[in-house]
């Protein structure tokens, strides 16, 4: 595959008639597609029940676990993003640092869990929509977003990067208001009484549930943080990939472990644990989501609406992004021959229009809503793709370590790097352990009860075995075999 230069563009191959992809997000695009992409409904939602599950103590150290986690697995990403900045970059480290059937498999699988997320997010958006509107259609709904999704992609790359600014930019105005009014409660300047520590130590202790609900929360964490590892899509049509990658990863950890540790200390210390509405807190029910009940704490008028705004605007971005995303995904893959050529066609404005028309008709799985129920829906598909993001990550510690090894292996120096990953070989190891731990264990009380949930089992391991069977398959049709260290493609095409 021909790979796009540092500040050039440059044919993408494949047959699309020598048009290219456009180098159009900047440092700022960078930074908000990371940051916006993993501050969601995880964090204003799903933060409640995490807490309420394992306590103020068990969600912070699951949510700093795989903080540490995401760290190391976006300074993998950024290390091989930087060298050879693609926007099939999934499909592209698994060909060439692993094998042609992982690229294979890795690439249909990020393709499929950001389609899914699509039609996922706008079942989302219908049932918060419906706050406002209850008596309307779904359907309606689900065509109105999905139709500004797509209009968002089509325009142009810069289209979606713009977008995703101004969503990331709601989401993190909202967090810091949060932040700034919770430490404000804590100390009694607003609100009534300081409450102090008392909540934190309710009981005797931080950390509530045991093992199996601290391993529950820690799954939610991880699917909160889902959605960071967009940067390295996008850094196929950054202007300048080798300064903007590395200072968006730089700024992004921090951030994100600032926005979500620091939130959930502060609705630990501000709600008990025990608070029955930390467990209600879904997309049907906003108004016990824990950032809606310390804004209500507060005094402050009209902090549900306010919040159901936020979120539909959370989910939106998530879509949007999703379709950004696989369709990038699927634009490469289609190049390298693994998915039908005509959907590496790209438009006047450097769009892959095919790929994006094909992961659209996937979106439409949402107008599902308006037949069995929007909650119904929205968690089976939530749970179906819930653990191709782990496989995602796990295919990103495997590439960079094979990468690094395969980079010393042909005698090149570490200095030729742009930006270099601290602590490896621990960094890429630590992140496979943890993603694995996390894909075994995605789903454990359905094996805990007095019978096995095979229901549970079957939404929320499906994902594995079709990975398996599809990496498996592509392996043994096509006689793909492991690539050797001295053999792996290290080539950036520049110069």
């Amino acid at each position: 595959m021909l790979k796009q230069q540092e500040n050039q563009t440059v044919p993408s191959g494949g047959n699309n008639g020598g048009q290219t992809l456009r180098k159009s997000f900047k440092a700022r695009h960078l930074t908000m597609i990371a940051l916006g992409g993993s501050i969601g409904t995880g964090l204003f939602l799903a933060s409640g029940g995490a807490i309420a599950s394992s306590g103020p103590g068990g969600a912070l150290l699951a949510y700093l676990a795989v903080g540490i986690m995401v760290y190391f697995l976006m300074t993998s990403l950024g290390e091989m993003a930087t060298y050879m900045p693609d926007s099939g970059s999934f499909s592209t480290y698994g060909t060439r640092f692993i094998s042609p059937a992982f690229g294979f498999a890795v690439g249909w699988n990020f393709w499929y869990n950001w389609a899914v997320t699509i039609a996922a997010e706008l079942a989302a958006a219908t049932v918060i929509i419906k706050y406002w509107f209850p008596e309307s259609h779904s359907a309606l709904w689900s065509l109105l977003f999905l139709l500004l999704m797509f209009g968002l992609n089509v325009l142009s790359s810069r289209g979606y990067g713009e977008s995703e600014y101004w969503f990331a930019i709601i989401k993190i105005t909202t967090v810091i208001i949060f932040l700034a009014v919770g430490v404000l409660m804590i100390f009694g300047i607003l609100g009534g009484e300081a409450v102090g520590f008392s909540n934190f130590q309710l009981g005797g202790s931080s950390f509530h549930g045991g093992f199996f609900a601290f391993l529950g929360v820690f799954m939610a964490a991880g699917f909160s943080f889902q959605g960071t590892e967009l940067v390295g899509v996008a850094a196929g049509e950054s202007e300048n990939p080798r300064q903007n990658v590395p200072k968006a990863i730089r700024q992004v950890f921090w951030r994100i472990l600032i926005f979500y540790i620091f939130a959930i200390l502060v609705i630990g210390l501000l709600i008990p644990y025990t608070n029955p509405n930390l467990l209600r807190g879904g997309i049907d029910d906003i108004g016990v989501s824990p950032f809606t009940i310390i804004f209500e704490k507060a005094g402050l008028a009209f902090a549900a609406s306010v919040m159901n705004a936020v979120i539909l605007s959370s989910v939106l971005s998530a879509g949007n992004s999703g379709m950004y995303a696989a369709t990038r995904v699927l634009f490469s893959m289609a190049k390298d021959g693994m998915a039908p050529r005509a959907l590496a066609k790209l438009n006047s404005r450097g769009v892959p229009v095919g790929a994006l028309l094909v992961t659209t008709a996937v979106g439409m799985l949402a107008f599902l809503a308006s037949f069995f129920g929007d909650g119904i829906v929205y968690n089976w598909l939530l749970n179906a793709s819930g653990m191709c993001g782990f496989i995602n990550w796990l295919g990103i510690a495997v590439c960079h370590y094979r990468f690094r090894r395969a980079f010393v292996k042909q005698g090149h120096s570490l200095d030729e790097l742009p930006y270099r990953a601290r602590w490896f070989p621990f960094g890429p190891l630590f992140a496979f352990a943890i993603c694995l731990v996390a894909i075994l264990g995605q789903n454990m009380g359905a094996f805990t009860g007095e019978s096995i949930d095979w229901y549970g089992v079957l939404v929320s391991y499906v994902s594995l075995p079709l990975f398996l069977l599809i990496w498996l398959g592509y392996g043994f049709f096509r006689k793909s075999k492991l690539v050797p260290l001295e053999e792996c493609d290290l080539t950036t095409h520049e110069g």
